[in-house]
This record gives structure tokens, C-alpha cells and sequence, in this order.
């Protein structure tokens, strides 16, 4: 295996860098897609596309029940629709999005490379996924479309994604994300000097959520206003005013008091000078409840094949990830990343190129010795 890998690694490191070079928005992954759709075909994969945008690679009868879905998303969180910026520099390969999650998705196909080449036949189900719309209000749609299209025979899923020293992702971190609007008179800054101002009323309320409490079940609960926007020109009284608010929590419980404390608030927002909207833009669920065997069971499968090459104990916490959509439904899922880097959500990200070698080998030895050996 280690040899295979050493042969064709500057095949692979050329792959990751032509796809990390193409622009993919959440929502907006078509040049995306068709490149690895026409990579997948040139190497003799059976392939498809859903309306979801995504890719679908079946090694073994999708229509069996018990399958097991890998998965790496193909969407980065910038907007760019020209090529991305990606260079090679003392070891390290640059790009936005390269470790999240464009490494992840050249590994998937990497590494169905080596099972092709050396005609391995999966003796249980197995689907490989490249799926969209996991940053952001992308809202996991991908992930969401392959649960509900295979509803019922999904029974594990692994989330290639992000940072290999990051751990692994074992629980879902759920959140809420609201457009909140504000509309008032508004007016002249010195004729109309008194109007109500849709800023002001806007500020009122983000500082009646900065001062909210945090509700005390178990698991870290969070919020955050994180874009504000609004008004005409320095001269003039804000008719208008909107920002992005979201609140996280690992805890159900904890994510429906923060609901309804933040209705509550807005009803009184509403009752002065200003009329507020809210309407929710993105959701991504907490953990449902899980056969706790079979849980277990795939995170000592992913640890044995970390520790296996690394001789490292992963750590596990909870994150959100695409793995939060199985995971609401009962199916064990957990994600990790086949690569080192940082800068994530940056676009100074980079990983370290020789660190997916030793990606390539976890993911060949735990999708080999779960379906293949």
C-alpha cells in the first residue's frame, strides 16, 4: 500500500491541485462536478449526479440494505466563480478551501484508483460520495438528499473532512440561522432628526441577545450576530437594517430554549418603533438517538485505522459537520480529515503535502479492511 501510494503521489498531488483550483460556492459546484464526473468515467467508475449536485460512486449494489456511505463535500465557503489561487511552497500546498474540503475529495478518488487497479470487489455495500452544500447556508443539502434518496439502507457514514490532528468529529453540534430585518420611518438626519432608525432599534435587540443567559443543560451552547447591514448614507435615518444571527448547542434541549428565547425577544422588539422579520435560512440538527453498539463499533473501526498509522489515540468532540444529518437520524456517523493543515476558512489555508500520504493510508486501510479483506 505505502508503495502504491509513494508511485503515484505526484499523480495525486496534480489531481488535488487541479480541483482545488476550481471554483465551488455552496450551491454552485457544476465545474466541480463535472470535472470529477469525467475523471470518474475516463478511470472506468459507474458514476451519477442527483439534482443535489451530487456525485455518486456505488462499488457495491446501492440497492442492498446495510450500506456503508464515505463521503467528502465538494463546496468551499468562498464565493469566487474564476479559478482559485493555488501554489506549492517549502512543503505546503496553498489554496482556499484546499484541506476543506478539496484534499478530502481527491483522496475519495485517489483511493478509488488503487481499488481499481488492483481489482478489488467490496463483499459488503459500499457508497462513495462527493457531496455539496456543507459550508455554510448551504445547509447540508447534499448530505440530506443521499440520507432521504437511501432512506433506510444507510446504515454508517464517514465524513472525510478537515484536519487529521483535529480528531474526530463524533457528536453534532446543531444550529439555528436567522435573517432578522428591521423597518422603521427613517427620514432626513437633520430635517427628520426624532424618526426612529431601523440601526438603533437593530442594535437594541443584538445587545438584548448579547445579554441573554446561556440555558444549563448538558453540552456547550453558543450565538453569535456575525454580518449587520443597513441605512442609505451618513445623512440619512436607517428605514431599514438586517443581520445574520445563529446559536449552536450540542444539546436538543438546549437548542429549543434558545428558540424560544430568541422569539421572545423579538416579540418585544416588536412592540416599539420598528417592525421586525425573521426567517430561518439554515438548520443542521443535533444527534438522534443511536444503536449505541453499532455506534461504537464504526468509531473503533476509524480509530484502529488512525492509530494504526500514526500510533496516535484520536480525540473525539463534537463539531458540524455532515455528519449531523445521519446522526439525527439514528445512523452512526463520524468524521475526521485525511490531511494536516490550518487556516481553514481563510484564504491563506494550506496543508501539509506530506501529510496525505499518511491520509491516503488511514482511508485504504479502513475502507479495505471493512469491505474489502
Amino acid at each position: 500500500m505505502k508503495n502504491w501510494i509513494e508511485t503515484h503521489f505526484n499523480e495525486h498531488l496534480k489531481l488535488l491541485s487541479d480541483i482545488a483550483a476550481i471554483p465551488a460556492p455552496s450551491g454552485h459546484e457544476d465545474e466541480r462536478v463535472a470535472f470529477l464526473m469525467k475523471w470518474l468515467v475516463d478511470n472506468g467508475f459507474e458514476c451519477c449526479s442527483d439534482s443535489a449536485k451530487n456525485v455518486i460512486i456505488p462499488l457495491c449494489t446501492a440497492e442492498d440494505m446495510d450500506i456503508t456511505c464515505y463521503c467528502a463535500h465538494t463546496d468551499v465557503v468562498f464565493p469566487d466563480t474564476s479559478a482559485l489561487p493555488v501554489h506549492a511552497e517549502s512543503g505546503r500546498l496553498y489554496a482556499p478551501g484546499v484541506g476543506d474540503d478539496t484534499a478530502n475529495v481527491a483522496a475519495i478518488l485517489t483511493m478509488l484508483k488503487y481499488i481499481k487497479e488492483h481489482e478489488l470487489s467490496a463483499k459488503t455495500p459500499v457508497l462513495f460520495v462527493l457531496n455539496s452544500c456543507e459550508e455554510g447556508l448551504g445547509n447540508l443539502k447534499g448530505i440530506r438528499q443521499i440520507m432521504s434518496d437511501f432512506n433506510g439502507r444507510i446504515k454508517e457514514v464517514v465524513s472525510f473532512d478537515c484536519y487529521l490532528d483535529g480528531g474526530m468529529v463524533t457528536r453534532a453540534v446543531g444550529s439555528e440561522r436567522w435573517r432578522i430585518t428591521a423597518h422603521t420611518i427613517g427620514g432626513h438626519s437633520f430635517s427628520a432628526f426624532g424618526n426612529p432608525s431601523a440601526i438603533h432599534h437593530m442594535s437594541k435587540l443584538i445587545s438584548r441577545l448579547y445579554e441573554q443567559g446561556i440555558p444549563g443543560f448538558e453540552g456547550k451552547t453558543t450565538f453569535n450576530v456575525g454580518v449587520i447591514s443597513g441605512g442609505t448614507s451618513v445623512n440619512t435615518i436607517a428605514q431599514s437594517c438586517e443581520m445574520l444571527y445563529e446559536y449552536r448547542s450540542e444539546n436538543r434541549l438546549s437548542l429549543e430554549y434558545m428558540r424560544e428565547q430568541f422569539k421572545a425577544l423579538l416579540a418585544e422588539a416588536n412592540l416599539g418603533e420598528a417592525d421586525f422579520e425573521a426567517e430561518l435560512i439554515g438548520e443542521r440538527p443535533c444527534g438522534g438517538k443511536l444503536d449505541e453498539a453499532a455506534y461504537n463499533a464504526l468509531i473503533s473501526r476509524c480509530e484502529t485505522a488512525i492509530r494504526s498509522v500514526t500510533g496516535k489515540e484520536p480525540q473525539k468532540s463534537a463539531g458540524s459537520t455532515d455528519a449531523n444529518i445521519p446522526l439525527s437520524l439514528g445512523v452512526p456517523a463520524v468524521t475526521f480529515g485525511l490531511l494536516n493543515g490550518a487556516g481553514a476558512h481563510t484564504r491563506e489555508e494550506w496543508l501539509d503535502i506530506s501529510s496525505l500520504k499518511t491520509g491516503l493510508e488511514i482511508g485504504l486501510k479502513l475502507i479495505i479492511d471493512g469491505h474489502f479483506a
